[in-house]
Parts: C-alpha cells; structure tokens; sequence
C-alpha cells in the first residue's frame, strides 16, 4: 500500500515535466527588448530607437526593420567619431529578476516539526505567485504568444498572466536529533524553466512531547537554495535563511492540524547572458563581412603625423557595409537583492496523507529590503508580492 502510494505520487509529475517543444514559451525572458529609449551611445548620447522590434520602425531587407533607421548614419559617424551602441536597461532587468526570483525561491513550506528519525515525506507542491503583469518589464521582458499562422514572434507579451505557476517534487528525509534534508525539482508552465535545490532544517525542541516540554511549541530554523536552467537568457540562484514556529493538534486517534507561522530573509542573485539586443539584424551581413584586420584584410595605415591608425587588431573588415552591429551584444549588470518574507501556514495529515497551505508575503515593500542605495531607488514603487502554496503528499 505505501509503496504503491509512493509510486503514485513519484509519478503524478512524469506528464507534466515531460518533452516539450523547443520553441519559446509565452513567459519566458526575452531580454533583447528591454533597451533604453531611445538608443544611447557609448557616450550617452541619444539616438534613434534602438530595439529593432519597435513597431514605428518601418519594414526592410534585412528582417523586420531597416538597419539605416535605428543605427546612426555613415556621415553622422564619420562627423562625431561617435559608436553607435544599444544600451540595456538594466533597471527593468533588475525589476524582472526581482519578480521571477519571488516565485522560483524556497517555499520553506513545512511546520517546525520533522518527519522524525527515519521517516520520510514526499508530496507534489504546486505555488502561484502574483507579478505586476501591467508594468511595461514584464511585456516588453517576456516573449509572447506567437503568430499562428506565420509562426514570427510578437513585438511584446501583450497579456502576461497576473500569476506565475511553479509545481514541484519533494522528498523530505528525517535523520534523528531533529535533522532534516529537503529536495525538490519542478517546472515554472509557459515557461521553458526548470528550478531544482535543497534544503536543510534543525528542529531546536524535536522529541518533546510530554510533561512541561510538551507545552512548548516546536521550534525550527534552517535555510534553502533554488536555482534553474532552460533558459540562456539569465542565471538566477535564491537562498532563503528561515525560522518557523509550530503547535500540533491532535484530531483524533489518526488525525493532526498543524499550524505554523514563520518568517525567511531572501538572498537574490541573477545574471544574464550575452544578449543580442538587435537579434533581426544579421551583424555579418550589415557589414558586409570582409574578413578580420589582419593581413591582406587591411593595411596598416599612417595619419599626416606618422602615426598608426588603421592597425591590424583583429577587428571587423566590412566591404562596403558598417560595423555598428557587432557592438550590440551586452551582459547586463548583475542583481543582488534581498527580501524579507512573511510565512504562515497549516498542515492536516490523516495517517500517511498529508495536505497543507501556506502564505508567503512581503513583510516589506521591496525596495525598503535593499541595502544598496541603488537598489533601493531602482526598486522605489515596486509593489509586495504573495506566493499561495499547496501540498498534497504522504508522510511514512
């Protein structure tokens, strides 16, 4: 019978974490569009707009826009000496992270109690976590549904849900003393994201359960890892150091409420990759890729004084073309960030089944969590997220 039982649950995800196309999903990042506006040089000069899938640049040869209309001219380079570089807007990346870390971080869903020495519990989690879907980030930042007919990606997510889903798989094993270790994995839908971690607990008053000491609650502290994979957009990693305070109420001869509340500081890190923030150009053909400068690409040429100025240092020969494209890959500066979070939640097991729900919520708004000045303006005005759980599982 538990065997079966644990089977069962071990394979209620198999359907859900199975194959799944490729192509991108309607939530996953898309960080090519979130650039400045409008395009800022090195210098920070402005210039036109520069993310080619603004819907005000007109059609053209090479894609779905025409180079000439957001890279600065020829003559205006020749005049000014001046790059004509897209630039990130890191302060909407910062903002993105900040949301997708809420959901995809530990839940820490679990009373103060353990499952004891040599028991065990696994249980199918399933978390929604709510997300400013009307804020210009979150459109711009995400893919999108895409045509159904042609198949082209859309200029922006025009509908993103007000909710990200995340289900997962956990095992939480007991090893005496009040010891615990968690793992989890699950999947975030229309995303093509997959997050997986540990965590591990101590319960500070694991064993007392009669006379002066079973008056006490249970009391537990621990802390957990998150991170993902599926997306070559960006890295994100969140650990959660958090403490839980819990009371059982026995129901009956086979029956136990559990309630608990507790609180998690959160540590935020997230990285991006190389983006192309102009991915409808192609860098090579703009150009008119001639070769590097090296010999016989390009001589090497003196000014009126003598000195060198047209060197061979390897960089992009173009015949005829221009080389402003080459410039357009970035990384976006890396977040760190922090979150202070309210938990509070109940279990009700009946002899091995065990069904729970728990609240997580910003205790304060996010920008008051930061401890970076610069943090905390870019977060100015972000609204507290809640993150609502459920489990369903067996303990034995």
């Amino acid at each position: 019978m538990r065997a079966r039982l644990a089977l069962a649950l071990a394979f209620g995800l198999v359907p859900l974490l199975g194959s799944r196309e490729g192509a991108a999903e309607p939530m996953d990042p898309a960080l090519e569009r979130l650039v400045m506006k409008p395009g800022r040089n090195a210098d920070g000069d402005q210039l036109r707009p520069c993310n080619n899938s603004d819907p005000s640049v007109a059609r053209g040869p090479y894609g779905s826009y025409d180079p000439n209309a957001d890279l600065v001219s020829p003559e205006e380079f020749e005049a000014t000496g001046r790059f004509p570089a897209c630039m990130p807007d890191n302060r909407a990346f910062k903002r993105l992270i900040n949301q997708y870390a809420f959901a995809l971080a530990p839940t820490a869903m679990h009373s103060a109690r353990t499952t004891g020495f040599g028991g065990f519990h696994l249980s199918i989690e399933a978390n929604y976590t709510t997300i400013s879907n009307d804020e210009d980030y979150w459109r711009k930042g995400t893919q999108g549904t895409r045509d159904a007919i042609t198949n082209e990606a859309s200029i922006e997510n025009t509908s993103p849900p007000g909710v990200l889903q995340l289900y997962s798989l956990k095992f939480r094993k007991g090893f005496g003393f009040g010891f615990e270790v968690t793992g989890a994995v699950g999947f975030m839908p229309q995303t093509s994201i997959v997050s997986g971690g540990a965590d591990v607990r101590i319960s500070l008053l694991e064993g007392f359960r009669k006379g002066i000491g079973g008056i006490l609650p249970d009391i537990a502290v621990g802390s957990g890892v998150r991170t993902i994979t599926g997306t070559p957009q960006f890295q994100l990693t969140t650990m959660g150091l958090d403490g839980q305070i819990s009371k059982p109420f026995p129901l009956g001869d086979s029956s136990v409420l559990m309630p608990w509340v507790g609180y998690q500081y959160l540590f935020i890190w997230g990285d991006s990759g190389l983006i192309d923030l102009t991915p409808g150009t192609d860098a090579i053909g703009y150009c008119n890729y001639a070769g590097n400068a090296v010999p016989p690409y390009q001589k090497e040429v003196t000014n009126s004084e003598g000195d060198p100025e047209g060197v061979y240092d390897g960089s992009p020969v173009c015949a005829g073309g221009q080389p402003y494209d080459f410039n357009n890959n970035v990384v976006f500066d890396p977040v760190r960030l922090r979150r202070h979070r309210l938990l509070a939640g109940a279990n009700y097991r009946y002899e091995m089944v065990m069904v729970g729900a728990q609240l997580i919520m910003d205790l304060v708004p996010p920008a008051d969590a930061q401890t970076n000045a610069e943090d905390k303006a870019d977060l100015e005005g972000e609204a507290r997220q809640y993150s609502f759980v459920f489990e369903l599982g067996a303990m034995f």
